[in-house]
């Protein structure tokens, strides 16, 4: 998952948001079939809904999950709740805090931007997902 990610972080070739970068990279990861015209799903979630409110890793992040563990509807789908909860405490475990805002105050940097954090949520996802296949 990180050559994925770092695949499209990639700005000379991509310019791909965090949200972006999740479901992208997780469309090959999982081989997920993905139709082009999901991925722009993804855009409004970038920054943090563009606000610095809930990180678009997290968003895009369970929005894969629901790809992933879905049978029909939510309240059918045996593993999903479990799954996108035990995601969302890992991830606030592992970086305390779900903001757009907060994150990028100690994990962006000058040269990467987001792009380790990416790596660390993707890595978590990978985690959860593997976890809860049946």
């Amino acid at each position: 998952m990180k050559n994925l990610i770092l695949k499209y972080r990639d700005k000379e070739k991509y310019d791909y948001s965090c949200s972006e970068t999740i479901l992208k990279a997780s469309n090959d990861y999982f081989n997920l079939e993905l139709h082009e015209s999901a991925f722009k799903m993804m855009a409004p979630f970038s920054g943090g809904m563009f606000e610095g409110e809930m990180c678009g890793i997290l968003t895009a992040s369970i929005s894969v999950l629901g790809i992933l563990f879905t049978n029909g509807v939510a309240h059918t789908s045996d593993s999903l709740r479990d799954a996108v909860l035990e995601y969302k405490n890992l991830f606030n475990l592992k970086f305390k805090s779900k903001e757009c805002n907060v994150l990028i105050g100690y994990k962006r940097n000058e040269i990467n931007g987001c792009t380790d954090l990416i790596v660390e949520g993707a890595e978590l996802l990978v985690e959860v997902a593997k976890k809860y296949v049946k």
